[in-house]
């Protein structure tokens, strides 16, 4: 299984676990996360979840191969794929939501994280959000929330340029809570979240509520908007270049394009 659940003291773990691909997500894994983070909800005795990866990986972002082949679909701006399903998952999940970074976090390894409630990264972590450079937009409601996370200044490198950071960056921007030695990030995540078994849940949800619910119709209207044009850049002339050069092995040559 690409996508491996287990549920230990209070806190539902969702590992992705595909380290020959490093980690780059299917739609199955998507569809298998979507699941995942609905079945912890459901289940009365997750206080909290946990998402992590690979030793040196959490995830390399889509698996380019399987999003040629198996692109967004079930309505113009895919609202029923498995994407959206995880994104959907990842809004109305009224549980704590702890991330544990083992690695590399590319594309949406990153975007999620500015779902999650708490993140801590490890010294190794490499991230980046290259969807330009791929002949795309930003996702995930990146477009807004990264501004006002970091600035709109060092959001243009980051979605705009594609420049990638390390896990100190993304504590000193405000992405991620702590970074730690490799080896310690997953044990310090988990010991995060079990915390939750201590304070009362409703009071947790709520407060969780409070925290996002100024913005939240904001982040849903930017997520929709992103995904329509995503949806359209898929198609373009430009997208398919720079997918036809990651197969090729090659740089992409954007100098034709207008």
């Amino acid at each position: 299984m690409a996508i491996k659940t287990a549920t230990l003291n209070g806190v539902a773990t969702i590992e992705i676990a595909r380290p020959d691909k490093k980690n780059a997500l299917t739609m199955a894994m998507y569809q298998a996360m979507a699941d995942a983070i609905d079945a912890a909800v459901a289940d009365p005795a997750v206080r909290a979840l946990l998402i992590t990866g690979q030793p040196g990986i959490f995830t390399s972002g889509n698996d380019i191969e399987d999003f040629v082949q198996r692109p967004p679909g079930g309505g113009s701006d895919g609202t029923t794929s498995p994407v959206a399903q995880f994104m959907r998952a990842m809004l109305a999940c009224d549980k704590p939501v702890v991330a544990a970074v083992t690695g590399a976090a590319i594309g949406i390894g990153t975007t999620m994280l500015l779902h999650c409630d708490l993140v801590y990264v490890s010294d190794e972590a490499r991230l980046a959000m290259p969807f330009v450079g791929l002949g795309l937009v930003p996702e995930f409601g990146s477009s807004l929330l990264l501004p006002q996370r970091i600035g709109q200044a060092r959001a243009a490198e980051k979605l705009l340029l594609g420049d990638p950071f390390t896990g100190a960056d993304a504590v000193e921007m405000g992405i991620a809570n702590a970074v730690l030695p490799a080896g310690e990030v997953v044990n310090h995540a988990r010991r995060v979240a079990e915390r939750f078994n201590q304070l009362p849940p409703g009071a947790v949800r709520e407060a969780k509520r409070l925290l996002r619910g100024p913005q939240a119709e904001a982040v849903q209207k930017a997520i929709r908007h992103e995904g329509e044009l995503f949806a359209a850049r898929l198609r373009s002339p430009e997208a398919q270049e720079a997918f036809q050069a990651f197969f090729q092995k090659r740089k992409p040559d954007f100098s034709k394009f207008a």
